[in-house]
């Protein structure tokens, strides 16, 4: 037997299929979508037959069942232009095409996650739909107060204890009344809900060594560490970070045609977007944590504006989580007692017992000294790594070379020494102070070469213009100076040459 390809077009209940062989296609007809079904259509396959599947809703569970009975299952996850912009569309066609598609290797695959990943990838698409219900409760309750003309409440938290005991004494009317205390209802059964998923899925992180891993970067939590492992899930099929970062859609778009230059615009948003979502929360906390992160995003801000710059601090934050996980080490500049103190926080949520009145392993982070002198450490950049981790430096990859790469390591070396506004408080006045002049004391350290030699970042007198009696200038010559009648005649006309001679030369 030659060469199948198989086409199948799938619907909520059925499928139609499609087979080509020896450059025919021929209809099959439609199979029902049940597991009986499905296992009787796998049974009449050979091992040397390809299946080609449209990405949706009940793909997985197709996938499941054909992949132990046939060479390969390829699961296609975009719109093929062939499929979407033809002129007669129904479901021979489309699985048709699907199945010439796949003969002619032209047809783009997607990797299907395992049984685990996609339990993990369930769960937490599961709680970001509880937190949503949340807060569209919570934001439906605000907006009774607001249309009733009722002030913000004096508590910090609406609904918490004081919250509740002043919304109780409001005065609302009837029917508002019993609308709040529905949605309070409702809130507290979601909250029920998110502490079982919450505890659900500590027991999980605890388990996982990439989750503990991830979480010694900088504004990645247990939620956001969760999230990037179940929509990544295997990092080795990534060759390189960049491939990681594409793959998250967090690379800009580009377009080049003919002899002109690349054009690089927005964000591609493709992939998963709430784990997209939740590498930019996480590089908003990053970039107030004092360190390589907060100095590149300081840099970028400058030039592009705070948008573009969190969102970079984004795409970097996902290619920190490949090398960390690839190179199986820690963050570099990982503060260990709020690492310690984002664990316990972790075994807590997970169900663990607390340990009142003893000191624990995340005791560290309550002390102001350790704080301080951690963060001390991360404002020193690369003072605080490890000689067995500075492979950039001892490699000379990127200081050895020229172009945008070196401008770039210089400019965050800079900013790390305390030369620029990237690293804390310029030495000169800094544009984010608005044009105050700069404190006495820096924040942050300047490094000894920048008072070596004269620099951007060099805190040295400027020389005193001279004496001027008569106030005025001639081209950067005093007054005084100015020889008599040394103005400069006008330039010659060019052109027609009707008339080239300067007006100070004419005769009267």
């Amino acid at each position: 037997m030659g060469r199948r390809c198989i086409g199948l077009d799938v619907h909520r209940e059925f499928a139609q299929v499609a087979v080509w062989e020896d450059g025919v296609v021929r209809q099959i007809g439609q199979i029902s979508l049940t597991d009986e079904a499905l296992r009787i259509f796998a049974d009449s396959l050979a091992p040397e037959d390809e299946v080609a599947i449209e990405a949706t809703c009940n793909t997985h569970a197709i996938v499941r069942l054909l992949e132990p009975h046939v060479a390969r299952v390829v699961v296609n996850p975009q719109k093929t232009r062939a499929i979407a912009e033809a002129r007669v569309k129904t479901d021979k066609v489309d699985a048709e095409v699907l199945a010439q598609l796949l003969a002619a290797d032209y047809l783009p695959s997607v990797w299907v996650a395992d049984l685990p990943t996609q339990a993990l990838r369930r769960q937490v698409a599961r709680r970001a739909h509880i937190v949503r219900q949340r807060t569209r409760l919570k934001n439906q309750v605000q907006s009774i107060l607001h249309r009733n003309l009722i002030p913000r409440c004096p508590a910090a938290d609406l609904f918490g204890i004081k919250g509740r005991c002043w919304l109780a004494n409001q005065p609302l009317p009837a029917d508002e009344a019993l609308t709040v205390e529905a949605l309070l209802r409702q809130l507290d059964f979601h909250a029920q809900e998110l502490r079982i998923i919450d505890a659900e899925l500590g027991r999980v992180a605890l388990s996982s060594s990439e989750v503990k891993r991830l979480m010694t970067i900088p504004g990645v939590d247990a939620t956001i560490a969760l999230s990037i492992v179940a929509a990544v899930g295997d990092f080795r099929r990534f060759r390189h970070p960049e491939r990681l970062v594409s793959y998250l859609g967090l690379n800009p778009r580009v377009k080049q045609s003919g002899g002109q230059p690349a054009s690089h615009g927005r964000i591609t948003k493709q992939g998963r977007a709430h784990a997209r979502g939740m590498l930019v929360e996480a590089a908003w906390v990053a970039v107030k944590t004092p360190g390589p992160l907060r100095a590149f995003y300081e840099r970028i801000r400058s030039r592009r504006g705070m948008q573009i710059a969190v969102v970079a601090t984004a795409r970097k934050l996902a290619v920190l989580c490949w090398t960390t996980l690839e190179r199986g080490e820690d963050y570099a500049f990982a503060r260990p007692s709020l690492t310690d103190k984002k664990l316990r926080a972790l075994e807590l949520r997970a169900g663990m017992p607390s340990r009142r009145g003893q000191k624990g392993k995340a005791a560290a982070y309550s002390l102001k000294e350790v704080r301080r002198r951690e963060r001390e450490l991360a404002e020193h950049g690369r003072a605080g790594i490890p000689p067995a981790r500075r492979r950039l430096a001892s490699q000379g990859t990127v200081q050895d070379q020229a172009g945008r790469g070196r401008r770039q390591w210089d400019a965050t070396e800079k900013a790390l020494s305390g030369a620029s506004c990237a690293a804390g408080i310029s030495p000169r006045t800094c544009a984010s102070l608005r044009g105050r002049p700069r404190p006495e004391l820096s924040v942050t350290p300047t490094h000894p070469a920048a008072n070596s030699a004269p620099g951007r970042g060099e805190d040295s007198p400027r020389p005193k213009p001279t004496p001027n009696p008569s106030g005025r200038c001639f081209a950067g010559i005093p007054a005084g100076e100015r020889p008599p009648h040394s103005h400069q005649p006008r330039p010659q006309a060019r052109g027609n040459g009707s008339n080239t001679t300067p007006k100070s030369s004419r005769t009267p």
